[in-house]
């Protein structure tokens, strides 16, 4: 009975195929990369040119954080309200070859 368990949680819920690709890291994936709290200069300095998945297309957290008036990050959850404030929420383009 425990082996259905555990072949149940094995098997992806969503099934993963070709697909276009998308030019940038997810916002969270490069969150995950700081620790908290963070300033706004420390984040620029350790991660300004990573590139994020938007819905207008890629950008760098540079960028980004050139139009948030925020200039500390207490948590983690702080640093994603304030970019997703100026970055949206909403489906990504795809890369274009």
């Amino acid at each position: 009975m425990a082996d259905d368990a555990d072949d149940a949680e094995a098997e992806p819920t969503v099934e993963l195929g070709e697909g276009d690709p998308v030019e940038g890291a997810p916002l969270a994936r490069v969150a995950s990369r700081l620790t908290w709290p963070q300033e706004a200069s420390a984040v620029r300095e350790k991660e300004g040119d990573a590139t994020i998945r938007t819905p207008d297309g890629p950008r760098t957290i540079d960028s980004v954080l050139g139009e948030v008036d925020e200039t500390y990050f207490d948590t983690r959850q702080t640093f994603l309200s304030a970019v997703r404030s100026v970055i949206g929420t909403g489906s990504v383009a795809t890369a274009e070859e």
